[in-house]
């Protein structure tokens, strides 16, 4: 059984997407979708996934972000799931919010790459996934470390390495 929901997920990097390089002895962030492919393959639901952007979120530019917005407005996708870096998932998020779409849309992403360790990114994907399932109202929301809530109430606390409501 499959949900009647079609989710589009747009996949922009982070720390979710990387993996170590034996080579030159860094983490490098994946602009394929490996860790997607490796997560949507166990669900039944119905996905798109777009691979965008590609980038360390500390690494993402206002020119970015628009690139994203123009993608979700320009979507025929109601329920978007934004796989996204930790560091400025809240700017990205307000961003998103300034353009006062109808749509619900969801960001998640990883403090610990899922190639190192997929146990966090894969509860956060999944608390997304159901999350977006169930959401009736549109907006803009983050789920990260078991948390969900608009993006405006809950924010990446630097100091401790985690999700908190604010």
């Amino acid at each position: 059984m499959s949900t009647d929901k079609k989710i589009l997920i747009i996949n922009t990097g982070g720390t979710f997407n990387k993996f170590y390089d034996p080579i030159k002895g860094k983490l490098k962030v994946d602009k394929g979708e490996k860790a997607l492919k490796s997560l949507t393959s166990k669900w039944l639901c119905d996905f798109e996934i777009m691979n965008i952007i590609g980038k360390d979120s500390l690494e993402m530019s206002s020119h970015d972000r628009l690139e994203l917005l123009a993608i979700i407005s320009q979507s025929s996708f109601d329920d978007i799931i934004v796989i996204h870096g930790t560091d400025s998932m809240d700017l990205t998020a307000e961003y998103l919010a300034d353009a006062d779409m109808e749509k619900r849309i969801i960001l998640t992403g990883a403090m610990v790459p899922y190639a190192i360790e997929p146990v966090e990114a894969t509860a956060n994907f999944a608390s997304a996934v159901g999350f977006i399932q169930s959401l009736q109202e549109n907006g803009i929301f983050i789920i990260m470390n078991g948390l969900f809530s608009q993006y405006d109430k809950i924010k990446k606390d630097k100091k401790n390495g985690r999700f908190v409501l604010v």
